[in-house]
């Protein structure tokens, strides 16, 4: 007999496997977001891109956003169901 907690439901396997849907999806925003700072860092410097700094420090806040959202939506929403 199987130990008890070893057999997984049908819905925990499609719910592991969502979270590392939104676990793969942050590593890639997480990257884009370092980038992004690092880009935005490096054209302050220079200082005569005035609206390439607008555009990146905006790309910025953006993503930020969106990380927020894919944690607080993907790994704390629980079993709600969220109209956008």
């Amino acid at each position: 007999m199987a130990e008890q907690g070893s057999v997984r439901t049908a819905e925990q396997v499609s719910r592991e496997r969502a979270m590392g849907e939104v676990s793969d999806v942050l590593t890639n925003v997480d990257h884009a977001l370092a980038r992004a700072r690092k880009a935005l860092k490096t054209v302050s410097k220079v200082g005569d891109e005035r609206n390439i700094e607008l555009t990146l420090a905006q790309t910025v806040r953006d993503l930020e956003a969106v990380r927020k959202r894919l944690v607080q939506d993907g790994y704390f929403a629980g079993d709600a169901v969220r109209l956008l």
